[in-house]
């Protein structure tokens, strides 16, 4: 069997008990004959354990089965696929990839968002930081000339349709992006990574890949007016918002975040639809960005 129609039946399995909970075998067999899952072929017994064991190697998630409710197998720890997890990424992006492999037929009615270069890169920076060796950079920033550096690789993070390296020079931490380099190459010399870092928490007070430990951790606290509200619900800024107060005019919302470039950026890109209540510097930032955009289109 090809190897995309076996990762489709991981996808089903992990989907339909997200979807119901809790499934008997012969439940489970059911919908998969129902779906067509493998041609109308049943799911074997053998066939489920090997499946189960596969999808607990591939996701990390572990379906067990409770003897005291009729053997029905269930997810033992959803929280696996919490939203910024690479086993919920994964899960996605095979899921998707198995929806539009059966939408042939129709590809040219499909239209996807293309991404920057740089991927090919990906596979070599991951062995490196699998073995701890680092690596040699040939990097060109924006509007400036390239230039070779050796570092250490920590971490890999996808933001905005883009691959970025977090990496410390020795001093410090700095994230170069994917598709801004023009070669990449193992090194022999090692590095240790620190057992008391975390690369999530290293990025959790920041909006993006922008960081800088100058400026402070802020209380932001912001209103939205008309469809906006529905978007930043939907589709938060930060893992810290929380909606404090609803009504018929307008939305307020609070992040604890240290307000780099970007986030400023993102804030202003909703235009009239999100007013930034506090801090007062901040406000004033969002406002001077308004300004200058103002000021462009006179």
């Amino acid at each position: 069997m090809k190897p995309s129609l076996i990762f489709s039946q991981y996808v089903w399995l992990v989907n339909t008990l997200r979807r119901y909970g809790r499934l008997m075998l012969e439940e489970l067999n059911d919908k998969w004959i129902r779906d067509e899952v493998a041609e109308g072929n049943p799911l074997s017994r053998s066939t489920f354990n090997r499946h189960k064991d596969a999808v607990l190697d591939m996701f990390g998630i572990l379906i067990e089965c409770d003897a005291r409710d009729g053997y029905r197998y269930y997810i033992d720890n959803p929280e696996v696929l919490d939203d910024d997890s690479m086993e919920r990424w994964m899960l996605n992006s095979l899921t998707v990839g198995a929806v539009l492999a059966d939408s042939q037929s129709i590809h040219d009615r499909i239209l996807l968002e293309s991404v920057p270069a740089g991927e090919e890169y990906l596979q070599t920076l991951i062995k490196a930081i699998k073995s701890s060796n680092k690596v040699e950079l040939d990097y060109a920033r924006f509007g400036h000339s390239g230039y070779s550096v050796d570092v250490a690789p920590y971490a890999l993070k996808l933001w905005h349709q883009r691959w970025y390296l977090l990496a410390s020079n020795g001093k410090y931490m700095i994230t170069y992006a994917l598709d801004r380099m023009r070669g990449v190459r193992i090194l022999e010399e090692a590095f240790k990574f620190p057992k008391d870092f975390s690369p999530a928490a290293f990025f959790s007070e920041y909006y993006g890949v922008l960081t800088d430990s100058s400026i402070p951790l802020q209380h932001v606290r912001f209103r939205t007016y008309g469809n906006t509200t529905n978007y930043v619900r939907t589709l938060p800024f930060h893992h810290s918002q929380k909606e404090i107060e609803t009504t018929d005019d307008y939305s307020e919302f609070t992040i604890d975040i240290r307000p780099t470039f970007d986030f400023v950026a993102a804030l202003g890109s909703s235009g009239e639809g999100l007013e930034v209540m506090e801090p007062s510097a901040l406000r004033d930032e969002v406002m001077e960005w308004h300004k200058l955009a103002f000021e462009r289109y006179k």
